[in-house]
């Protein structure tokens, strides 16, 4: 009787078919909990992982990072959240090499050319922060894939590029004061309900930030501020898979009803 050994291309497939399942089994279990509605991530640690690799080059790390955020996308519009919301260019990362932040630009050229020509998942992508600082071509394909899915009633997906969030509370308040000079609003009642109303996305349920930095890097400041988990992971942004994000959801699933603020805050 002979022994039968799978080849190294059998053996791989049916690893990954196994990774699949679990995969599929995780997110149906999840489901039968509360599922967030809001989660942001700040995505860290790109170059530090093209390091941990061996690159030579670290923009590598940034191309691997568009990977995982595109299978970050799919698993929150399998798990059904309304809103989905990343930090990927900073109005401070304007001050990195010119080499990088062009290499960044190619990619955000390339991945925001995709969404716009993804018309199956009925995602609503938004692009928040001052699109003005980018070349003509790039932020008029970002307007492009704004009026090209903002009819779509899925998972809402907030690119946060550049941006930061003084300048988002900076320009809530200036529309505040724009509606006093109008005669809109009057000055005494400019308040912090006036103000969340001109902030860019709804408050978060969930705040991530990868590569084992304790910090929030002016990310969505004022929508955490009131009934979110936050949560620091020590792994770098493309290793960043359902396994880290498991154990996030599974807390928020256990503790959401205690979080402070989470039953009346802009609700």
């Amino acid at each position: 009787m002979s022994l039968y050994f799978p080849t190294a291309a059998a053996f791989t497939q049916q690893f990954r078919s196994n990774k699949d399942w679990l995969q599929e089994t995780a997110i149906s279990i999840l489901k039968k909990g509360k599922i967030p509605r809001h989660v942001g991530i700040i995505l860290d640690g790109n170059r530090r992982f093209a390091k941990k690799l061996g690159a030579t080059n670290t923009l590598t790390g940034h191309y691997e990072g568009y990977k995982r955020l595109t299978k970050s996308l799919d698993l929150c519009i399998k798990l059904g959240m309304d809103e989905f919301s990343v930090y990927a260019f900073s109005l401070e990362n304007f001050k990195r090499s010119e080499d990088e932040v062009d290499y960044l630009m190619r990619i955000f050229h390339k991945a925001f050319g995709l969404l716009c020509n993804d018309k199956d998942n009925q995602v609503r992508v938004r692009f928040l922060g001052k699109l003005e600082c980018l070349s003509p071509d790039l932020a008029k394909l970002m307007r492009d894939v704004m009026e090209d899915t903002k009819g779509n009633t899925g998972l809402t997906f907030n690119i946060c590029c550049p941006y930061t969030s003084r300048d988002e509370m900076t320009d809530s308040i200036k529309k505040n004061m724009q509606m006093v000079d109008e005669g809109l609003l009057d000055l005494n009642d400019v308040n912090q309900t006036t103000l969340k109303q001109h902030l860019l996305t709804s408050p978060l349920d969930i705040l991530v930030r990868t590569s084992g930095e304790i910090r929030l890097s002016d990310f969505l400041l004022h929508q955490a501020s009131e009934g979110c988990q936050i949560q620091f992971v020590d792994c770098f942004w493309p290793d960043f898979s359902i396994w880290q994000f498991l154990p996030i959801l599974l807390e928020y699933q256990l503790y959401h009803d205690y979080m402070p603020g989470r039953s009346n805050y802009f609700r």
